[in-house]
C-alpha cells in the first residue's frame, strides 16, 4: 500500500468539526465503508465519531429508538478487550461494525412482495371462500373461482374495516402500498366494492406471532386479534380510493422503516351497496407492499410498549461477505481506495493525491 502524508489528509488539516461535516455529506453507505479503508487514522476517526450510526439515523430517524446494539455471539460471552483497549473503544468498534452492515443492508433491490402472510381481518363475510388470504393472490380469479376478501355487510356506510399483515422481515423499508378493489363480475351491473379512502399503519406485535397452523387459522376465523395487540410506530395520511378495478398505488410521503414487521390497512368508508340485501360491503382482491427488507443478519427485540427496542446483529448468518463489501460487480482495490480519496480531495480543491503513500494497510471494521 502507499502512504498518504499529512498534506493529503484533509482530516488532519481541517480539524474535527469540518471533517465530520464533510463525511456526513456521504449518502452511500459503501463510500463510508471505503473511507474506513483509506487508513487506520481515517478508520479511527469514523469509529470514534460514530459516523456509520449517524448515517443510519439520517437515512431513518426511527432508529433513534434503539436502546442498545448487541452481537448475538456476545449475548453470553462479554466483549473481549484487546491489549491496551478500553470498554468504550470496544463498544464503539462493535457499534460501527453493526451500523456499517446495517446501512449496507438497507440498499438491496426493491421488492414488490413484502407481505409474507395475513394476520387478521376485522370481519369476513363467507369464510373461507372470501378470506383475507385471497388478497395475496395477484389475480382476482383462480381458475373458475373468484379470489377476494369481503367484509360483512353494514347498513352504515361509515363503518371501517381493517386488514392486518405480517411482512417478510421485522425491519423493512416501506415506500409504497398497493390495493386493488374487487369487481363482482358475477353480479348484475358488475359493481366495484371499494372503500372511500385508505390509511396504513406500521408497527409491531405485543405478543409472539409464531403460532401453529391450527391456532392461526382459528384466530383468522374468529377475528381474535384486536388493535390492543399491536403498537403502531407510523400512521400514514388518508389516501382517496378510486372506485375502479385496478391495482391502485399509494406512495408514502417518505420511505418508512417498519420496526416490527406488521402492516395494517385501514379501509375507511363504503361506497357500494349489494343489491340483494341493501347492505354496504368492502371487497379487496389484492394487497401488495413495495419495500426493501433488511438483510438476514439483523433482528430486533422489542423491550416494551414504549417503542424502545434492541438491534441484534448475528454475523454468523453472513455468507462469504467481508466488512468492506461493495456493490455487485465491484472489486475493492488500492486503486479504488485512491479513487475515493481523490474524489474527496478534489471536492476540497486540493487536486489529486498523486503518488503519496497511504499510511498503513486498510483496517477491518
Amino acid at each position: 500500500m502507499r502512504r498518504m502524508d499529512n498534506r493529503g489528509d484533509f482530516i488532519q488539516r481541517l480539524g474535527l468539526d469540518i471533517s465530520i461535516n464533510i463525511l456526513n455529506l456521504l449518502e452511500d453507505p459503501s463510500d463510508l465503508v471505503r473511507a474506513c479503508a483509506v487508513s487506520h487514522s481515517w478508520s479511527r476517526f469514523v469509529i470514534e465519531n460514530s459516523l456509520c450510526k449517524q448515517l443510519c439515523l439520517k437515512l431513518f430517524p426511527e432508529l433513534s429508538s434503539v436502546t442498545q446494539v448487541i452481537e448475538v455471539e456476545n449475548l453470553i460471552e462479554p466483549v473481549k478487550f484487546s491489549a491496551g483497549g478500553s470498554p468504550e473503544w470496544e463498544r464503539l468498534k462493535r457499534d460501527n461494525r453493526v451500523y456499517a452492515f446495517f446501512a449496507q443492508g438497507l440498499t438491496p433491490l426493491i421488492k414488490k412482495d413484502c407481505i409474507i402472510e395475513p394476520i387478521s381481518a376485522s370481519s369476513t363475510d363467507n369464510y373461507p371462500d372470501e378470506r383475507i388470504q385471497n388478497t395475496l393472490e395477484p389475480e382476482d380469479r383462480i381458475g373458475y373461482r373468484a379470489s377476494y376478501w369481503s367484509s360483512k355487510g353494514e347498513s352504515d356506510p361509515n363503518v371501517p374495516e381493517i386488514l392486518t399483515y405480517k411482512l417478510v422481515a421485522q425491519l423493512c423499508v416501506v415506500t409504497e402500498i398497493q390495493v386493488q378493489p374487487f369487481q363482482a363480475y358475477f353480479q348484475y351491473g358488475f359493481p366495484i366494492y371499494s372503500s372511500k379512502a385508505v390509511r396504513f399503519r406500521l408497527g409491531y406485535s405485543r405478543h409472539s406471532l409464531e403460532l401453529d397452523d391450527d391456532t392461526r387459522e382459528g384466530m383468522l376465523i374468529h377475528h381474535q386479534w384486536s388493535d390492543d395487540d399491536f403498537i403502531w410506530t407510523y400512521t400514514s395520511p388518508e389516501f382517496p380510493v378510486a372506485q375502479e378495478n385496478k391495482l391502485q398505488k399509494f406512495k408514502l410521503p417518505e420511505a418508512v422503516l417498519c420496526i416490527g414487521g406488521i402492516l395494517q390497512v385501514e379501509l375507511l368508508g363504503r361506497v357500494q351497496k349489494q343489491e340483494m340485501d341493501g347492505l354496504y360491503y368492502i371487497c379487496v382482491s389484492h394487497v401488495q407492499v413495495v419495500g426493501r427488507p433488511l438483510s438476514s443478519p439483523f433482528d430486533i427485540d422489542m423491550l416494551d410498549s414504549s417503542g424502545k427496542w434492541t438491534l441484534k446483529y448475528n454475523p454468523e448468518t453472513l455468507c462469504c461477505q467481508s466488512s468492506t463489501q461493495l456493490p455487485e460487480g465491484e472489486v475493492d482495490t488500492p486503486s479504488r481506495v485512491r479513487t475515493f480519496t481523490t474524489r474527496l480531495l478534489q471536492l476540497l480543491g486540493n487536486g489529486p493525491v498523486g503518488n503519496n503513500e497511504l499510511d498503513q494497510e486498510p483496517p477491518v471494521l
